[in-house]
């Protein structure tokens, strides 16, 4: 009887001892696939970091090589056709860095003395006197896009209703005055000296049948001063800053009048800029496929391509 008690308990230990030795062996097994998991998963996180600092240095070093290019505007469409023109701009190797102004002064100064690398806001007749009146040599380094000038309703709906007497708001600058008088010309509103064109201003009107008061204000001041007279003539960019859209006007330029010939949009910069590679590269963004694409879609006839 002894003997079978003992005989039980050896054999119980053996058991008890066999069992712990399996449980020991499977969590040495499972600790071991955990430090290979453990350490592929590591080299795989370093080598995703290695590729993102890679990325990151490579962005990094192709921002650095871009050459800087700083260009004033007025704030619409030419700044926001400048924006559009950021990436094409980009590709050439040039970083598109916008300067906004709100008047047609200081883009010119700003570009005379240097602040600029080119400016983008004028058409050529305007450039032209603002050299002769400022001694200054700045040039056209080519035409962009138009935008037509239009007869915007303020007291008065329509140019029927038009009043005896009525005040007439137009731009105070001689090549903007003279465009806006051309346009009040076509519509039969007054007449001009004959051959006076884009150099007319108020002192050339020989017939003014309805006694229109014509008053003469700064450009950017046309839209929010549209409430003080029965009818504006507004430059096309005031005009969409503004809010105003070119198929609310009550009479715009004709695409095959003097003005629409003319007054083509252009990149300014100064004398012997105008065929730098950072010019060139500037004007062949800006008369991209892209940006014509842009014009088109988002000004809807407010802003025509001339390329």
């Amino acid at each position: 009887m002894k003997k079978n008690i003992l005989g039980a308990a050896v054999l119980a230990a053996v058991l008890v001892s066999g069992a712990l030795s399996a449980c020991s062996g499977s969590p040495k097994e499972t600790t071991a696939a955990d430090t290979t998991a453990a350490t592929a998963g590591t080299q795989a996180a370093d080598s995703k970091e290695e590729e993102t600092t890679a990325a990151e240095a490579e962005t990094t070093q192709a921002s650095a090589e871009l050459k800087e290019i700083v260009v004033g505007a007025s704030p619409a469409p030419h700044a926001e056709i400048l924006n559009a023109a950021k990436e094409v701009l980009a590709s050439k190797g040039y970083e598109l860095k916008i300067v906004e102004y709100t008047d047609y002064v200081q883009p010119n100064n700003a570009l005379d003395s240097g602040d600029l690398d080119a400016n983008y806001f004028q058409h050529k007749p305007y450039l032209d006197s603002f050299n002769a009146q400022n001694g200054t040599k700045l040039v056209s380094a080519g035409a962009i896009h138009y935008e037509p000038f239009g007869i915007y309703a303020g007291k008065t709906a329509s140019l029927e209703a038009l009043p005896d007497k009525a005040t007439v708001l137009v731009p105070n600058d001689v090549s903007n005055e003279a465009r806006a008088l051309l346009l009040l010309e076509a519509q039969g509103l007054i007449k001009l000296k004959d051959g006076v064109g884009l150099e007319a201003t108020k002192n050339d009107i020989v017939e003014n049948t309805k006694n229109l008061d014509i008053v003469e204000l700064e450009a950017a001041q046309l839209p929010r001063s549209i409430s003080d007279g029965d009818i504006a003539v507004i430059n096309g960019n005031y005009a969409i800053e503004a809010g105003l859209k070119v198929s609310d006007a009550l009479a715009t330029e004709d695409s095959q009048s003097l003005a629409a010939t003319t007054y083509g949009n252009v990149v300014a910069v100064r004398e012997g800029e105008e065929s730098s590679d950072a010019t060139k590269a500037l004007v062949e963004a800006l008369t991209s496929p892209e940006v014509k694409q842009f014009m088109e879609e988002t000004y809807e006839g407010a802003v025509v391509p001339l390329f």
